[in-house]
């Protein structure tokens, strides 16, 4: 069935970034087929008709950086470094899989809060501890079909051990713990390849094509070359995307100085991963030849702006990046590192923080910018084969309607500055993916909000008994992962990406 959006105020966040302050935008088979005056004309005299008076239609958001398996976890962990907030995340040492029906509802939960805020598409990096199962992967999926939300998902799972992930760790640490690890549970190149076959095959392009398949090797020096080459080409085969975090925290870059003689964007480009498939995921401390990598490869950074700031990994080099023609998307990362799911909240970080990264006020980054890193950048990244994130036709009708009579737009000033900096999500009335309505009148259509709640509410136990076990197996590290990490910080890097009051004196951050 055709649908109609009538008589809305429309930012179509285009090349031309047009504002209509009336407009109708009609839909058929999903995608946009007319925007304008009067566009509602040419529509089938059966569509379906939304009234736009008093609303702004904008392309639905995308988070372009996002794990799902963290959303149980809103609160749940101390500001601490990276590296040693992962030990009570996913612990090396860690030995229980999450049941499927759990994961549903952990998956369900994150959609739930992203489809009210009018985020229409997610860039799953989701993560398994300790290995992958056909169960977890399938209830991931299941629930982003079930709510109707478009998603590009991978299976991130490390398969080394854990001291090679490292530097200075596998000499610090005492033996038997360093016994430990070596034995901890891994999986073979062969047995995630598999796992990636079954999955490419059930899930790739299903729900009338809004689930996609994705790979990841999580970083380039969690896993072997070998498998870290293979995703590449499948990455390549299939044109999808292909994740890695690179260079998120000053000790990353430690590791590729002191294990690998180079940058570890150097040695993605090297082992041939660097391509323009590749999300690079976070690139904070990265220097002018990594940049300049990057930009050859005609890869896509995803930047996490309120995740940096949790965990002190610093602030990303964004204008140098975006100067060098690099593709820049935004992301939450994940509830436990962001305490919250609210895209809305990243885009207004993103549109102040680097404001005290330069005294040049003329880079500073615009609103126009950040809504587009908060729609088209994401699609971008996720190589979709029919885009997104902005209102065009021909595009995917992938659109949110916000009431533009509630306090963030009141008065109405400037409607994309107060969508960077005073909209919170609130104002999301109705949600469409792909042309059907997800979301009316701020409630989702396919899904049982109250029951869902519940039941998440009731999983406290499960979570409960997996928070303890991650405590149990991270506390015995603790003490020998802080000495690498202040080791770490006693190794000169020839850069800083802190907001330091001292950066002065070696000069300003770049």
């Amino acid at each position: 069935m055709a649908t109609v959006i009538r008589n809305a105020t429309v930012l179509t966040l285009d090349e031309s970034d047009r504002l209509h302050q009336r407009a109708d935008v009609v839909i058929e088979g999903g995608l946009i087929r007319a925007v304008g005056l009067g566009a509602a004309e040419s529509a089938p005299p059966d569509a379906q008709v939304i009234a736009g008076e008093g609303k702004l239609l904008i392309p639905g958001l995308i988070n372009g950086h996002f794990h799902s398996p963290g959303n149980f976890m809103k609160g749940a962990l101390e500001n601490w470094p990276l590296e040693l907030f992962m030990l009570y995340e996913v612990p090396p040492l860690m030995d229980r899989v999450a049941s499927p029906r759990f994961a549903y509802v952990r998956t369900m939960l994150g959609i739930i809060e992203m489809l009210k805020q009018g985020v229409t598409a997610v860039h799953d990096d989701c993560f398994f501890v300790p290995v992958v199962t056909e169960g977890e992967v399938d209830a991931v999926l299941q629930a982003y079909a079930d709510a109707g939300m478009r998603a590009t998902v991978t299976l991130d799972q490390p398969n080394v051990a854990e001291t090679a992930k490292y530097p200075f760790l596998s000499e610090i640490l005492p033996a038997p713990l360093r016994d430990r690890m070596q034995s901890a549970p891994r999986m073979s190149d062969r047995e995630l390849l598999d796992h990636y076959a079954r999955y490419i095959d059930r899930w790739h392009g299903s729900s009338d094509g809004r689930l996609r398949a994705a790979v990841s090797c999580s970083a380039p020096q969690r896993v072997t070359p070998d498998y870290l080459r293979a995703l590449g080409r499948i990455a390549q085969e299939m044109d999808i995307p292909y994740n890695m975090h690179i260079l998120e925290t000053r000790l990353q870059r430690v590791f590729g100085q002191e294990v690998l003689g180079k940058s570890l964007v150097r040695y993605a480009h090297d082992m041939g991963v660097l391509t323009e498939q590749a999300m690079v995921i976070h690139a904070i401390w990265i220097d002018d030849d990594d940049i300049r990598l990057i930009a050859d490869s005609g890869a896509s950074v995803a930047h996490n702006p309120v995740s940096n700031l949790k965990i002190g990994s610093g602030i990303m080099r964004w204008r140098a990046m975006r100067q060098a023609g690099i593709n820049v998307c935004l992301g939450n990362d994940e509830a436990n590192t962001d305490d919250g799911i609210n895209l809305w909240t990243v885009g207004k970080v993103a549109g102040l923080m680097h404001n005290i990264a330069d005294p040049e006020f003329r880079n500073w980054i615009t609103p126009q910018e950040i809504l587009g890193s908060l729609t088209h950048a994401g699609a971008r990244a996720m190589r979709l084969p029919v885009p997104t994130g902005q209102i065009k036709v021909g595009w995917q009708a992938d659109l949110a309607l916000l009431d533009l009579s509630t306090l963030p737009f009141t008065p109405l000033n400037d409607i994309r500055r107060q969508l960077v900096y005073c909209e919170t999500g609130a104002s999301v009335r109705t949600v469409l993916v792909g042309g059907e309505v997800v979301v009316q009148d701020g409630r989702l259509t396919r899904v049982d909000e109250t029951a869902l709640l519940a039941e998440a509410r009731a999983c406290a136990s499960e979570f409960a008994d997996y928070m303890s076990r991650c405590k149990t197996a991270a506390d015995d590290l603790l003490p020998h992962y802080r000495a690498m990490y202040d080791r770490a910080l006693c190794t000169p890097v020839g850069m800083d990406r802190w907001a330091r009051p001292d950066f002065g004196k070696g000069g300003a951050p770049q």
